[in-house]
């Protein structure tokens, strides 16, 4: 009687176990409100779990940071990131980028913006910058890509401006956030992204016409998706190959990743798609300190040795990457 209880006992623990393998949570940046993410993706997500036989939990965090630190502690196994905060789960949260978002019209990247409203005064970057000092700035999470750090490099480090002195006030939030502070004038200027003014386009052609677009980035790599490197194998495979296959046919699947961001399906992709992204982030240092007065010339002397060797590292990877 004891054996055949014991014997219970472990079989109902290796059924737990074995379930547990079998579910997923799956985090979601937040590149705007809880709720609108929800709407856009869980569709995703129903169809992920009738094609794995996982179990799908959706996890959606206030901001870029909250994704990363459930990654960390294993509360998030996959997420859908921009490539910053890819590259900062990659460093700190033990992920690596498996697939990469292609658009409907096939491409592979996007654009950061600059926007402002349509009658605003500001017709083009030079008159933000004159006119610093009387504009509330919106800038995105600081760890997003086309929210934070490409307007940071291309914008203000290229041009030797500080935000937090140039503006009269400045303030971080979501692409979906600053839009709509944009749209209701309690932003004058802000960071966006394309893939957020062609929803608003397709959804509010109306709200679209109020916009101006000031400036615009060179191209972005197309977000990634990014898993636990200490994921069952088997439960990797599983997703890997669904997301591949997904919308490659189906009119259903097509109008679920139209719906999230104008997507048309996934391409194979690892963390070398991040190289570029870690290059930007080092050329932005380098300016940073480049331009630091305070900083002794030994000392900067220094900074700016170890940066150039890093990004010389970087230039022999994305070479190798490329033959």
């Amino acid at each position: 009687m004891f054996r055949t209880l014991v014997a219970g006992a472990v079989l109902g623990l290796s059924l737990t176990a074995a379930q547990a393998q079998q579910q997923i949570n799956f985090g979601i940046i937040a590149t705007d409100s809880a709720s609108v993410q929800r709407e856009r993706w869980e569709p995703f997500f129903r169809d992920m779990e009738k094609k794995t036989g996982l179990k799908v939990n959706s996890f959606y965090a206030p901001d870029y940071a909250g994704v990363i630190e459930a990654m960390r502690f294993d509360k998030v196994q996959v997420a859908w990131m921009g490539n910053k905060a890819a590259m900062e789960a990659v460093d700190r949260a033990n992920a690596d980028v498996f697939a990469q978002v292609v658009y409907a019209d096939g491409t592979l990247g996007y654009y950061s913006l600059l926007i402002t409203q349509k009658d605003s005064p500001y017709k083009s970057v030079e008159d933000v910058f004159k006119n610093g000092q009387s504009i509330n700035f919106g800038m995105g999470d600081p760890n997003s890509t086309s929210g934070f750090l490409v307007p940071s490099y291309y914008l203000f480090a290229l041009n030797k401006i500080d935000p937090r002195t140039t503006f009269k006030t400045v303030r971080n939030a979501s692409h979906g956030a600053n839009l709509q502070a944009v749209l209701n004038k309690q932003l004058d200027v802000a960071a966006n992204n394309t893939e957020e003014i062609d929803k608003l386009k397709a959804a509010k052609p109306e709200l679209y016409e109020q916009l101006r677009i000031l400036w615009r980035s060179p191209l972005i790599p197309s977000d990634p998706f990014v898993w636990r490197k200490d994921l069952d194998p088997a439960v990797k495979k599983k997703i890997k190959d669904f997301v591949l296959a997904y919308a490659q046919k189906d009119p259903e699947e097509k109008a679920i990743l139209k719906n999230i961001y104008n997507y048309g399906g996934f391409r194979d992709s690892s963390s070398a798609q991040l190289l570029p992204i870690r290059q930007l982030e080092l050329y932005k240092d380098r300016s940073k300190f480049e331009n630091d007065a305070a900083m002794n010339d030994a000392e900067k002397k220094a900074k700016l040795a170890e940066i150039d060797k890093k990004l010389a590292e970087l230039d022999t990877q994305l070479a190798q990457v490329a033959k």
